[in-house]
Parts: structure tokens; sequence; C-alpha cells
């Protein structure tokens, strides 16, 4: 220091999008670039980067003020989700009900790269969690790259945090041709009602499940929920849709569903870093499939400018087929982002999901581990049936929120 002055003290409080906007957007940009050199870094399309939690039914943005300037930021989302299952005894059957538990979201960590390493990211993370424990959260959980050591170090050394989940996140390129459906499956658009009876009696028990399903499915962002059937099952038919509990007392012997979201319309995504050579050849492959659609070449989507996506969720079926029935759907969602001019689907699945394997996805677009950490803030269920969440076994199947993304 020179002149012994003393530094200015860190100041953590809410975000005011009167007058915090342009500081948040600096902080961002100073941090696009992550630890593997080439993070695909969002813009908000609303001007205000508290719509990627304002969905959720509570919501929390924190920045790190030093003098006049904006220097760090944090996000963080409250909701009541499934965190296990439990059996029930009824007359000549037993019965498997969801366990809920009270949990919030943390996601947007940023701090400038010239004021890291000064505690600013712990005071972030503790004062958010000193929120979500006045508002009765039993839980905090987060996700970051697994190759973010630097995240990965604060959350799980200094904030208490234990690794949890590892899903993979799955992203397919939206080409300038439609994907053909198969002729076997029919996909059936479900209402907002049908769908939620359909995902409660179904996938209530699967965890992460919100139990405030309803919200999710009637948000404006949600486009739809879509069922994949045999094209020859009395439900593929040209017959009119006869309800969800029809279809659930007698389904098919194959189906599957899902549901999109747009987030288009919510932030941009953008890939930099990127060599001039892989442009030309990506451009190159664009240019091919424009100009001859019909050989269906897989070209490689404009990702050097800001770009929308459509994220999958609530993705699950049943039966033998149920696999084809959900590449139905992903080619259904991909045809669905064309027309509404994004570059990529997304979902994200459990690494044991048994219907990965029916989500198309490059590869190289992907991440095969997506890190979740987790940490009990408090004590939880108050008949104690079901112990400590951040020491169970991971299930063959989460659902990933959507407003979360």
């Amino acid at each position: 220091m020179m002149g012994g002055e003393e530094a200015a003290p860190v100041v953590i409080r809410e975000y005011d999008p009167a007058r915090d906007g342009e500081g948040v957007e600096q902080v961002e940009r100073r941090c696009e670039v992550g630890p593997s050199g080439k993070t695909s870094v969002f813009t908000d399309l609303l001007g205000d980067p508290i719509c990627r939690v304002r969905h959720s039914p509570a919501f929390l943005m924190l920045v790190a003020q030093i003098g006049d300037e904006i220097v760090g930021m944090i996000r963080g989302c409250i909701k009541t989700l499934t965190c296990g299952r439990k059996l029930v005894r009824i007359p000549k059957q037993r019965i498997s009900l969801p366990v809920y538990t009270k949990a919030a979201y943390l996601l947007g960590l940023r701090v400038s790269p010239s004021h890291r390493r000064m505690g600013i990211g712990l005071k972030l993370v503790r004062r958010a969690e000193e929120w979500f424990r006045e508002n009765g959260a039993e839980y905090a959980y987060m996700a970051t790259e697994s190759d973010n050591l630097a995240s990965i170090g604060l959350f799980t050394d200094k904030c208490g945090y234990s690794k949890f989940r590892t899903p993979s996140i799955l992203v397919n390129p939206v080409h300038a041709h439609r994907v053909p459906v198969s002729g076997r499956v029919a996909v059936l658009e479900l209402s907002p009602l049908d769908a939620e009876k359909l995902y409660r009696r179904r996938f209530a028990t699967t965890e992460f499940f919100p139990r405030d399903i309803d919200s999710v499915l009637n948000n404006e962002l949600s486009l739809g929920t879509f069922l994949a059937v045999p094209r020859g099952s009395s439900y593929g038919a040209h017959m009119p849709w006869a309800g969800v509990d029809k279809f659930l007392s007698d389904p098919p012997e194959s189906w599957a569903v899902m549901s999109v979201w747009n987030c288009k319309d919510v932030f941009t995504l953008e890939v930099r870093g990127v060599s001039r050579v892989k442009k030309a050849l990506a451009r190159t492959t664009r240019a091919l499939d424009r100009a001859l659609p019909f050989l269906r070449l897989p070209s490689f989507p404009e990702l050097f400018r800001p770009f929308g996506f459509h994220f999958m969720y609530g993705l699950g079926g049943e039966g033998p087929r149920a696999g084809r029935m959900v590449k139905a759907l992903c080619g259904h969602a991909h045809n669905l982002a064309m027309a509404r001019g994004c570059r990529v689907v997304v979902t994200e699945v459990a690494n044991q999901e048994p219907l990965r394997l029916g989500i198309p996805h490059w590869k190289m677009l992907s991440c095969d581990e997506d890190l979740w950490c987790i940490k009990r803030l408090g004590e939880d269920y108050s008949d104690g049936s079901f112990g400590d969440w951040t020491k169970s076994p991971p299930d063959t199947s989460i659902f990933v929120d959507p407003r979360e993304i």
C-alpha cells in the first residue's frame, strides 16, 4: 500500500437493476474465458441478469462492490424438490411416494480477475447461504465444470460442499435441414394439465423433481410437452386424444415424454477462442447443407456469434423401444428449434440414465461430467425418515429443472 492507505472494504448487497446493470455486464465480460480457455459465455437479452432465476418461487442476486466498482456477483433460488422416495403399504400393494425437501441452487458466481484471491467469492457464497437459511432451505447445491478447479476448491475446501452427482450435458447442433422423425412413431403434444398429471404420476419420485412442476409447465418459456407412442397403437392412430388418465390406465408397450424450454429468450451463448481454419471449415459445411439439403449433411452451426438454444427437460419413458421414442422426440425438438432460429438443442441427464443412448448429440459440443456439489444447511424432515441426502447414492435418473439453466 502506498502512503499507508487502507484498502476499501468489500460490500455485499442485493442487486439493484436500476444502477448495477452496467457494472455486472463488465464483470461478465472480464470473466468470459473459463478454465479450459474456450468457455461459451452468455449475454442476457432481457437487460437484467436476474432473469435467469426470476422464474423460481424465491430468488436472489447479490453483488460485491469495492468503492464504486462492482467486482463480483452470485445468483440463487429456492424451491421444493424430491430428494428420495419412501414405500407406503396400502391394501394389497406397496406404492412409492416422493420425499420432498427445500433446496437452494447457486449459480453465476463471478469475481473479476483483478480482484480474485481476496475472499470475495467466499463472502458472496456465505451471504447467499444466510439468505437460504433464513428462508427455510435445508440444502444448497451448485454445478460447475469438472475441470474448474478454482470453483471446486472454493466450494469443497472452504464452503463445506461435497461432490454429489456428475450428470452429462448433451448438445446437438441444429442443421439447415429438418431431421426426419421415424414413421413408426407418432408425436403428440400434451396440454400443460395432462403433462403435469403424467409427470406427477410417473416421475415425482425422480431425484430433483420440482414439486411446483405445474409452474414450470405453465411458464411462458415452456414451449410444450410432447409424447411419443408407436404409430400403430390406439394412441398413435388418427383418433381424438382421450386424456392422460386413459393413457396411464392402459399405456402402450413403449412410450417416451419430453418438454422443451425456450432459453433463446433469456440469454445467448457464444463460442470463442476457435481458430480461423476451424471457422472456415464450419462455414463450408453450412454452405453445403444449404445448397444440398436433401443430403442431410451434419453441418456445424454458426456458434461463433451470439446464438440461442432450446433445452429439453423432463425426459423419460418406459418399454423396450423407449429409446427409439426418445430419438423421435429429439428429432421433433430439433425441428422446432430450427423453425425458431436456434442453433443447438441441449439436455442434461444422469450418467446412468437408461434412455441416454437414444439422445442424439455431438461429443465435441457436450460435457460428459457436469459436477454437482451439495451442502446440508440444517436439519431436514420432521419425521426423520429419510436421513442426510448428501450421503445418498445416485439414482439412475434425475430431473433437471429448466429454470436453473
